[in-house]
């Protein structure tokens, strides 16, 4: 385990996990996708500054595969490295095992480098006013449809109620502890586990900017932003 430095003294003390064990399959590279360069800098060494500049007294955990870790604490000296599991759940439990006793503990998708600080802020808030898991969200755009398995459509679905998703998922840290304990299944993502042992989930608005880097084309994007900013 590599250590990082301890967050400044001021307000609730936040453990932010970030996963970054993705394979970068999709991305159609032959490394993990948090080692990707956007211009200058990895996808992951952006998310943990944004984590840090989100001025919420983080101490950062990142998680990584067991082969990258004193890779990734070059990369990220401010923050604690540890080796992560084969899935994210597995990741994520090895993130908590570590995170000491703070009083609140966000899980973060290294590919969401752009998460605006607002976006933190209001996770963390969220949590203090008493929601015992809280996620972002925007509301969905398009028009959604469920089909059958040969693509026929069943009907259209009412847009109005539904969220994307997006990290970071915060939580009070016994809430996050449970959601875990039970192990049975996958969920892609950890609002899911909150979900299904009968925790609430409360929404909170989400921004654009924390879109998450999954394809070639939010790839390009991405590297278009860094340059646009840079310009």
């Amino acid at each position: 385990m590599a250590q990082g430095t301890k967050p400044t003294p001021g307000g609730p003390l936040t453990s932010v996990i970030i996963p970054a064990a993705g394979s970068g399959t999709r991305l159609g590279l032959d490394q993990p996708k948090a080692f990707v360069d956007l211009g200058g800098s990895t996808i992951l060494e952006r998310c943990v500054h944004g984590v840090l500049d989100a001025d919420i007294n983080a101490e950062v955990v990142v998680v990584v595969p067991a082969d990258l870790v004193e890779h990734a604490a070059a990369l990220v000296p401010s923050a604690v490295v540890v080796a992560g599991g084969a899935h994210r759940s597995e990741s994520v439990r090895a993130g908590i095992a570590v995170s000491g006793n703070a009083d609140i503990v966000l899980v973060h998708d290294a590919a969401r480098p752009f998460t605006p600080p607002r976006v933190f802020r209001a996770v963390v808030d969220a949590v203090l006013a008493g929601h015992r898991a809280v996620v972002p969200g925007l509301p969905v755009a398009d028009t959604l449809k469920r089909v059958d398995g040969s693509g026929r459509v069943l009907d259209t679905v009412d847009r109005e109620p539904l969220r994307a998703i997006q990290t970071p998922q915060g939580f009070t840290r016994d809430a996050l502890i449970a959601a875990h304990a039970d192990d049975s299944g996958l969920a892609t993502d950890d609002a899911g586990l909150a979900e299904r042992i009968g925790i609430d989930v409360h929404v909170v608005a989400g921004d654009p900017l924390a879109f998450k880097i999954t394809t070639p084309w939010d790839l390009r994007i991405a590297r278009d932003l860094v340059q646009e900013v840079a310009r």
